[in-house]
């Protein structure tokens, strides 16, 4: 057996990070792609996150004058905590993990580098043990994963998914008119314009569009069992409540007033359907343009030097549809467990989510991969309407369907079984064959005139009227 050594090393070392060596292709092949992501879902966003939290926190209690042990900060303490989290680095997210390596716990490691951070500011010295003053880690955390999915959501989840809704509203438009064959199960069926197609999908991306924009996303601030004990502990007397309702609102999300240790997740698990659901769309827009493709109704436009086939020179392979099926297919494999585990926990806590938790920006990441090459793939489509027609020109037998219906109209016995007769199973029906059928008929001439006169490119409905107007 032949064993492999990496560059021809012997020794077992650790490799250094990069992105030829990075376990994950998010981090190594598509790390450019998954950029955007970084500043929500890194481990360094999500010390930032969890900060900004412990700081506005800190900031609410300093406000309140029912809290007299600690006084409310002046100017320029206030922008010195802001400036903690505006300014904060990936060498301070190094400071904080050092610390975390130290005494083993993440959120802990938080309030340790916040106080020796501001070691120097008297006021927040003299109320430095308000720094997580009540919480359990929690509190912290769930508020921090809720404004991550929130500017996540908002700022890149969201803009290329109008670009990809956009794109196929400009499509819709601009073939409105252009005549297609349908293809049910596989087989030539009532024509519809490549417009109307393209419109049957910016409609389910933007109602699925509406559902993911409208998850309410939640969040507690309440204590170790969602009681307020320690907050009661403390000050007896204080309105806790309404005071974590209104601090949990400040940030932009919703209150949850009823929990266990953690925010139940039930919200999270709202979002990941809805993004899954957005994502199934997509696949199946993904595979039926590949379909067209294979079929010739699209041409993929030619980039100079590119290569479609280490063997056969003269392949143009729809890659980009291929390449965000693939991965809307990771995105949803991940966003539906986490939909199905993160609302259960046994009894009041269990650590199950908090590793779990930590992957929603790969689910979010190969996501983003799909939107991307979707995108991507749309911008390469030129439309090949002689293809089209030619199809429409070798199926009159589409127009059984019309015919037979207005005979219904007109009382001819038996229409369906005749039409049936004349053209199931036997395709490549003609024109003539049609037209003498037609003839025949004991119907009105003016309904035979416009039976006559409709051909598979014609016989379209009210499909051009639907795709300008979406």
């Amino acid at each position: 057996m032949v064993k492999f050594e990496f560059f021809g090393t012997r020794k077992r070392t650790a490799m250094e990070l990069d992105t030829l060596t990075a376990l994950s292709p998010l981090d190594g092949r598509y790390h450019s792609k998954a950029d955007p992501l970084r500043p929500y879902f890194s481990e360094a966003a999500l010390i930032r996150y969890r900060i900004r939290v412990e700081v506005e926190w800190l900031k609410a209690l300093s406000a309140d004058p029912e809290i007299k042990e600690i006084a409310p900060f002046c100017r320029a303490t206030t922008q010195a905590l802001d400036e903690v989290v505006s300014q904060f680095s990936v060498a301070d997210a190094a400071q904080v993990k050092a610390i975390e390596r130290r005494i083993n716990h993440d959120v802990k490691a938080i309030e340790y580098w916040l106080k020796e951070r501001l070691a120097g500011n008297n006021e927040v010295q003299r109320g430095a043990e308000f720094i997580h003053f009540a919480c359990t880690s929690e509190d912290i955390n769930n508020l921090a994963y809720g404004l991550m999915v929130k500017d996540a959501r908002d700022a890149v989840l969201l803009p290329p998914i109008d670009n990809i809704i956009g794109e196929l509203r400009r499509l819709a438009h601009a073939f409105a008119d252009m005549p297609m064959l349908s293809r049910t199960h596989g087989q030539p069926a009532s024509p519809t314009t490549l417009g109307k197609e393209m419109a049957n999908v910016c409609y389910r991306l933007r109602r699925a569009q509406r559902k993911l924009g409208a998850v309410e996303l939640l969040g507690k601030i309440n204590g170790a069992v969602g009681n307020y004990n320690a907050h009661l502990a403390a000050y007896p007397d204080f309105p806790w409540e309404s005071f974590a309702q209104r601090f949990v609102e400040s940030l932009g999300l919703s209150f949850n007033p009823y929990t266990i240790q953690i925010e139940p997740h039930d919200y999270l698990a709202e979002f990941f359907d809805a993004l899954a659901r957005l994502n199934t769309v997509l696949i199946d827009f993904n595979r039926d343009t590949w379909g067209y493709i294979s079929l010739g109704y699209f041409k993929q436009s030619v980039k100079t030097g590119e290569i479609g086939s280490s063997t056969m020179p003269h392949k143009v392979n729809p890659i980009d549809f291929e390449n965000s099926e693939g991965n809307l297919g990771l995105a949803n494999a991940l966003l539906r467990h986490l939909s199905d585990k993160l609302p259960t926990s046994r009894w009041q806590r269990d650590l199950t989510d908090s590793t779990v938790l930590r992957n929603i920006g790969v689910a979010l990441g190969y996501g983003l991969l799909g939107y991307d090459s979707c995108l991507r793939g749309v911008a390469k489509l030129e439309v090949n309407a002689a293809r089209m027609q030619e199809d429409l020109n070798e199926n009159w037998e589409v127009l059984s369907e019309p015919i037979q219906t207005v005979m219904r109209r007109y009382g001819v016995a038996s229409p369906y079984e005749q039409l049936k007769d004349l053209t199931r199973g036997k395709g490549g029906t003609s024109k003539e064959t049609l037209h003498a059928f037609i003839e025949a008929l004991a119907i009105p001439p003016a309904a035979k005139q416009a039976l006559l006169l409709l051909t598979p490119s014609t016989y379209i409905g009210k499909a051009a009227e639907l795709a300008k107007r979406i």
